[in-house]
């Protein structure tokens, strides 16, 4: 069933009916203020810690309320309805709704009895609050009276999980006030200064461009008691009665009396935000005229949509169009301001950066805003311990050389992280590889960067570091250390136990540094790597293949994981892309490999991670048994895993393979099939249930997953076949058969690259021709001396 559609003009998703299998929300803000969205405007907001900064509540697991509402009343004969379909829920025969995502704003519509409501939800460029602008018109022949009551709950103290479980502290701590127009809310108003590790919290919810006739601040009586969100009792009486909360639940509520003659339009806004009472005066005085809305909306579009067209691309596939242009583009901005911090899944009880997460996540945008992604690289790079690993959770507060490490009790404490995990470091080496190709700026490798805990050094040291932790945890066979895990979770080979991800991981690490090493004239080091990496490469060869499939490692006691005469979990995706992503693979082997892969493991859904999933025969260590079969890391479609995929197969030139992953596993095509996905069809989810399960095809956890920038560096430099290297950008696409041609716009080096990609005789990949300003040249490699502002080059098969 189709909910909605693309509307690639304007960059918006638009849901055009209301009851969709889920709530299907949108992110406002940046780092330092956070909205979350429904199509029927539930959700919630937070200053920079979904954690420690939340200001309105939310019930998880699919309620989808409270929210940020605005209830319409006519007061002729009492009837009211909501701005958004839900809470109120009027029956779709006669109630119209329509929700538009866009790049940082959401706009929802509905037409109902001749008025037609247009509420604008955007956080305002740098700013560290919210607007809820609305727009009333009468579309009838009467003039119409109306009540307009706004409404958010607030939490009673910043602290997520205090506020939700923390009763006998919580309920007694916040008081409102009315002001002329807003509402005050404050949290420990004794405490002027700190008092037990709590100081006096404001937050305000205001109304500009209309007078305040009533308001609440306690939720109880602006509800009534038993009502819900859905009948609120002033709303039923048309007035706020003005109570107070004192000891209870806060809220804000504020209510208007709005005069529509025929065809007239009228607009306010209701205004949001953590402020003391002069801030909150200041951000109320500025909007005053209320029209500063719309150049505030037109800011906001202008930056976004200056950022994603760094890299467009124009393919027959409108759906493959809309993702890698607008919404797999901006979920990777997403994911790299947020992590894995707060949506509908994550509550936001995660108060940092998981490592291997957000190192990942970088790689997502350094296309599209390469200086951005260095400022989070170089963050990150300051989180790496002395001795090479990285911390597994890196406090939003972290203080590069002061921070404490999983081997101090004080950061197992905080962090609950008591253990390194193999891989985490092992991410910096493709993510500094793609900025620095990216923007040619080598002189990264050499800039200073401190420790997390002690000691500073270049970038080139913090490789070479990450290359000696890994080096000095190799278990039985001379490959890296299980560690605590490595990028699955729920896979523990043990301390000694040995990870064939991993072990390609670093080979291909080597490789990278070997780059630099060469550039920078490290002999003696670049002749260590070359003998480690061929080493590696004869340990992993040796050990890790067998027969059509590499295993997925060694467990400590010696035996393999992923044989292919195991009796479950047999086979496993990672090895098999990641033998070619890291070059470990041979031709024979990667096409042997990656045919298993699509023999085995393919579903109409995506690519399943292990097949078959873990039921009599696990391990201690395969904690994924803990999941039913075919969901998540059991024998569930994991959606991170694609990407690398996609990667893997355009890099052997086969660019049907990649395109079908591509489709299978992108929510957009999934877009008429909703009730089947249920997540959002304009966004990666983290894991889709397997062809095994009763759900089939459905997927959870979304918007705050690894996927965005896997799939999207598999799109990027896989299917499109862009690849920056250190003098040069290589172009050689896979793509389908089926495409004749298409276009590819990047901005790259402060030139505009115009790409024409010709594919007359339907061949998958490595091209054999290219043209750059009409002169051709060898290969697909272009040298950067050869660019010029505006470069025409054309790719032919």
């Amino acid at each position: 069933m189709n909910y909605g559609y693309f509307d690639e003009k304007n960059r918006e998703y638009v849901i055009t009916n209301p009851a969709t299998p889920g709530p299907w929300v949108n992110y406002l803000g940046d780092p330092n203020y956070g909205a979350i969205v429904s199509n029927n405007a539930g959700g919630y907001s937070f200053e920079k810690s979904g954690a420690k900064g939340r200001i309105l509540r939310y019930h998880f697991n699919d309620v989808d309320d409270p929210g940020r509402y605005v209830y319409i009343r006519d007061d002729a004969d009492g009837d009211f309805w909501s701005a958004s379909w839900l809470p109120v829920a009027k029956d779709l025969d006669t109630y119209k709704n329509e929700c538009r995502h866009g790049t940082a704003y959401t706009e929802i519509t509905a037409d109902y009895r001749d008025i037609k409501s247009q509420v604008l939800y955007y956080v305002p460029l740098d700013k560290t609050y919210e607007v809820w602008r609305v727009k009333l018109t009468n579309t009838g022949k009467a003039k119409r009276e109306l009540s307009v009551f706004g409404f958010c709950e607030f939490t009673t103290v910043s602290d997520y999980e205090t506020d939700q479980v923390n009763l006998q502290y919580s309920q007694f701590i916040t008081r409102t006030y009315l002001r002329e127009d807003r509402i005050t809310m404050v949290s420990n108003e004794n405490c002027k200064t700190p008092c037990n590790g709590s100081i006096a919290n404001y937050r305000f919810f205001g109304l500009a461009g209309a007078p305040v006739v009533s308001g609440d601040g306690d939720k109880k009586t602006f509800l009534g008691l038993y009502n819900g969100y859905a009948k609120p009792t002033a709303v039923q009486n048309g007035k706020c009665s003005g109570t107070m909360n004192y000891n209870s639940n806060p809220c804000g509520a504020l209510h208007t009396k709005i005069t529509l003659e025929a065809g007239e339009t009228r607009e306010f806004a209701f205004i949001l935000g953590q402020k003391n009472e002069e801030e909150a005066a200041k951000v109320m005085a500025s909007y005053k005229d209320v029209k500063v809305v719309d150049s505030e909306l037109a800011e906001l579009k202008k930056y976004w949509h200056a950022k994603l067209d760094n890299f467009r691309v124009e393919t027959p596939d409108e759906n493959f169009n809309a993702m890698i242009n607008t919404w797999n583009a901006f979920q990777c901005f997403i994911t790299f301001v947020w992590s894995r911090a707060a949506s509908l899944i994550y509550c936001g009880q995660r108060n940092g950066y998981g490592y291997r997460d957000t190192v990942q996540d970088i790689q997502g945008i350094i296309h599209l805003d390469p200086e951005r992604a260095r400022g989070l690289l170089t963050f990150m790079l300051s989180a790496q311990v002395h001795h090479g690993a990285g911390l597994p959770l890196v406090k939003y507060t972290h203080n590069a050389g002061h921070e404490d490490t999983p081997e101090d009790e004080s950061y197992v404490r905080e962090t609950g992280h008591p253990h390194y995990r193999a891989d985490d470091a092992m991410w910096l080496f493709p993510t500094v590889y793609k900025y620095i190709t990216e923007t040619g700026n080598l002189a990264y490798l050499d800039e200073e960067i401190p420790y997390a805990n002690k000691d500073t050094g270049t970038v080139y040291d913090h490789l070479k570091r990450a290359i000696d932790f890994s080096l000095n945890h190799l278990a039985a066979h001379d490959m890296p250390a299980g560690l605590y895990a490595d990028w699955n979770d729920c896979l523990r080979m043990g301390e000694k136990g040995e990870s064939t991800f991993v072990a390609m991981q670093l080979y291909m690490a080597m490789n990278i540094l070997l780059t630099f090493a060469e550039y920078k004239k490290d002999a003696e080091y670049a002749a260590f790597l070359k003998d480690k990496s061929q080493k590696l490469y004869d340990i992993i060869q040796k050990n890790c293949w067998n027969e059509d499939r590499f295993i997925r490692g060694i467990r400590e006691d010696g035996v393999a994981v992923g044989a292919r005469t195991d009796k479950e979990a047999s086979m496993w995706l990672n090895p098999q892309s990641w033998g070619v992503i890291s070059g470990v693979a041979t031709k024979e082997q990667a096409e042997k490999s990656l045919n298993n892969v699509h023999e085995i493991l393919n579903t109409p859904y995506g690519v399943s991670l292990l097949y078959p999933p873990y039921k009599e025969h696990a391990f201690d260590g395969a904690l994924m048994l803990l999941f039913n079969p075919y969901t998540k890391e059991n024998g569930g479609i994991f959606s991170q895993p694609q990407g690398w995929l996609i990667l893997a197969e355009s890099l052997m030139g086969n660019g049907d393979r990649a395109y079908e992953y591509f489709c299978e596993s992108s929510p957009a095509y999934m877009n008429d099939k909703a009730e089947i996905r249920v997540l959002e069809p304009y966004v990666h989810g983290q894991f889709t249930e397997s062809k095994g399960s009763p759900f089939a095809g459905r997927s959870h956890v979304h918007w705050l997953t690894g996927t965005a920038s896997t799939v999207m560096v598999g799109s990027v430099e896989g299917i499109c076949g862009i690849r920056p290297g250190i003098d040069y950008i290589e172009i050689s696409p896979a793509i389908p058969s089926a495409w004749k041609e298409i276009k590819i716009s990047k901005f790259f080096r402060g030139n505009n690259l115009n790409i024409v990609v010709k594919n007359p005789n339907g061949k998958q990949g490595k091209p054999t021709k290219c043209i750059v300003n009409g002169k051709a040249i060898d290969g697909c490699k272009i040298p950067c001396n050869m660019l010029t502002k505006e470069t025409d080059i054309v790719v032919e098969f």
